[in-house]
């Protein structure tokens, strides 16, 4: 199948599952295009697909300058962020999913107060606190938010998770349901410079999942652009 046909097929199951679940509310599809060269992003891009992710932000950076003259065209940096490629992001991230620690906001102010610039994030979540992947523990994300409310130049737009990776992904539901529940507690409450715009979660293997139990926004690569050899 084409890359055109892939993002068709998603949308299509994605539609599926809101229409059973009586979903009404939009559902971002972002294309993860780590390693995807840029004549495989402009074919997505000519279907229509406008919202890319990328987990390095020298990848992000390039193929964002490449394409830049494409107003329309979104770049998320999806992976984890060291402190210092925050400057990279300043006017090329549409937003950051991977905000997870009190270094990475102070160093979003430093650059955001230098540049003039509001970086718009995610927090992501570690809910099952697996050591391999990056994201706040749930028990820390108090103390989180607290910082952002007093910040300048950091505005958080939701949440994002990376589930672990099970075989049988209804094992994965109930962290899906767990996170649901976190985002719509958050959603209750008044906060300055957050708010519970996107739920952030489900990827390739289980998106499907995710989307049933509540996420308005997944992260998709293998499913659209085929399978890729990491180096």
């Amino acid at each position: 199948m084409s890359i055109g046909e892939n993002i068709d097929k998603i949308k299509s199951n994605i539609d599926l599952i809101k229409k059973e679940k009586g979903l009404d509310y939009p559902i971002t599809l972002i294309a993860v295009s780590k390693t995807v060269d840029e004549e495989k992003v402009m074919e997505a891009y000519e279907h229509g697909q406008r919202d890319f992710g990328e987990n390095k932000v020298q990848e992000l950076t390039k193929k964002e300058s490449s394409l830049n003259n494409l107003e329309d065209i979104n770049f998320h940096m999806i992976g984890y962020l060291q402190s210092n490629k925050v400057k990279y992001l300043v006017n090329t991230a549409k937003l950051i999913h991977s905000l997870d620690r009190k270094s990475l906001i102070k160093e979003m102010e430093k650059r955001g107060r230098n540049e003039d610039f509001i970086f718009n994030c995610l927090i992501q979540v570690n809910l099952a606190k697996e050591k391999s992947k990056s994201g706040i523990y749930i028990e820390d994300l108090e103390e989180l938010l607290i910082l952002i409310e007093n910040s300048n130049y950091v505005k958080v737009k939701g949440l994002m998770m990376i589930a672990p990776f099970y075989e049988d992904v209804e094992k994965v539901r109930p962290l899906f349901r767990d996170m649901k529940k976190i985002y719509d507690e958050l959603r209750t409450r008044e906060f300055k410079n957050i708010e519970m715009k996107y739920l952030s979660m489900g990827m390739s293997h289980d998106y499907k999942v995710a989307v049933e139990e509540g996420s308005n926004m997944v992260r998709i690569g293998t499913d659209i652009f085929g399978k890729r050899v990491y180096v």
